[in-house]
């Protein structure tokens, strides 16, 4: 690797880490950052790809005594059947929905104006969110009905048009559906599981032909930067929702996607119309 491309992937590595977990669109932060750096094609679709996996294997290892405790606990405690049909339930919608329409999505919305309209719209939903009164139903993740996991499966749904957030929709989503902060910041996390390593699995063998050895250098330092920032964001957040809320998150949504829109406005930055 030269020192560009070195810069690249740590730049793009940091940013996936970052924003993954957070409600602010990590693949609308792609989109951006790497129409800023000049780093697109085939080459960044199978880049993104590993580190979303980088990512993810961060919430893995934050929340490896949950995952074991519900893995030995399948055949026989019940709490461990019915958190595993949940999660199961909400990551149903993005399979059928992505088969369906991810292809199209990407074709016609993965550009930094796109992302930059999902950014204001989200964060003002996310402000009206937060500032409605809270019935809260669900103050355990464990107490989760299967009805609730599909109401916000729907929600993280909404994710798939860039700039929208997968997390900030599933967030948001179970706070309007009843779940307390903690429980909704909770189930999100463990939704990213199957939703993020199957969307991987899939994009992976669809485009396996973009996948060469001379990259693997780069795959591997992606990965490991993804997986850092992954784990520093995901334990920042559970200790940032215990005492706030997200209001800040929708400002810095509002304010990034004006900017993006302002400078493409006034023609400071020529911001690509292609994903």
């Amino acid at each position: 690797m030269d020192f560009w491309t070195t810069l690249q992937v740590l730049i793009l590595g940091m940013v996936e880490g970052l924003t993954e977990f957070l409600p602010v669109s990590s693949t609308g932060h792609q989109i951006i950052a790497a129409d800023l750096l000049d780093f697109g094609g085939e080459r960044a679709m199978a880049f993104n790809i590993i580190i979303q996996l980088g990512a993810v294997l961060a919430v893995v290892w934050e929340f490896r005594r949950k995952i074991l405790e519900i893995i030995t606990g399948l055949p026989t405690e019940r709490n461990a059947q019915r958190f595993s049909l949940n999660v199961l339930i909400g990551f149903l919608p993005a399979v059928v929905l992505g088969v369906m329409f991810a292809d199209s999505i990407h074709a016609h919305l993965f550009n930094p104006i796109t992302v930059a309209i999902a950014l204001v719209v989200g964060g003002i939903v996310m402000l009206w969110a937060e500032q409605r009164e809270h019935v809260v139903r669900i103050v355990h993740i464990d107490d989760m009905r299967w009805t609730d996991a599909l109401k916000v499966g729907f929600a993280q749904c909404l994710a798939m048009i860039p700039g929208t957030s997968r997390s900030g929709s599933t967030i948001i989503g179970g706070l309007l559906f009843g779940l307390s902060r903690k429980v909704a910041t909770e189930y999100s996390f463990f939704l990213a599981m199957p939703t993020m390593v199957g969307a991987a699995v899939y994009s992976g063998f669809k485009y396996r032909h973009l996948f060469q050895a001379s990259d693997l250098p780069v795959f591997i330092l992606g990965f490991v930067v993804a997986f850092f920032f992954a784990m520093i964001a995901v334990r920042g957040l559970l200790k940032f929702i215990a005492n706030h809320s997200y209001a800040v998150f929708a400002w810095y949504r509002i304010g990034f996607g004006l900017l993006i829109l302002v400078t493409w406005w006034l023609g400071w930055i020529q911001w690509s119309d292609q994903p």
